[in-house]
């Protein structure tokens, strides 16, 4: 699976940019500890999504992107 870490308290700058079919809510984001990926990303809040796409790790929230219709990806 592709997961990747989707937690609304690692992230910075979100914004809402659209819907997915499914009515997933989509945004653009950065992320706070640049470690994780520099530049602006796009995906969702792990705390919007189905219960069965979350993997909790570490004390955050990772998203399995292959359950969910939203792809994340890197956008600037």
């Amino acid at each position: 699976y592709k997961a990747h870490k989707s937690d609304r308290r690692l992230k910075k700058n979100i914004q809402l940019i659209g819907h997915s079919l499914s009515g997933l809510r989509i945004y653009a984001f950065e992320y706070i500890n640049k470690a994780f990926g520099e530049g602006i990303w796009q995906g969702v809040m792990s705390d919007e999504i189905p219960k069965e796409a979350v993997i909790p790790f570490d004390g955050y929230d990772l998203v399995d992107y292959s359950r969910i219709d939203v792809e994340f990806k890197k956008i600037a």
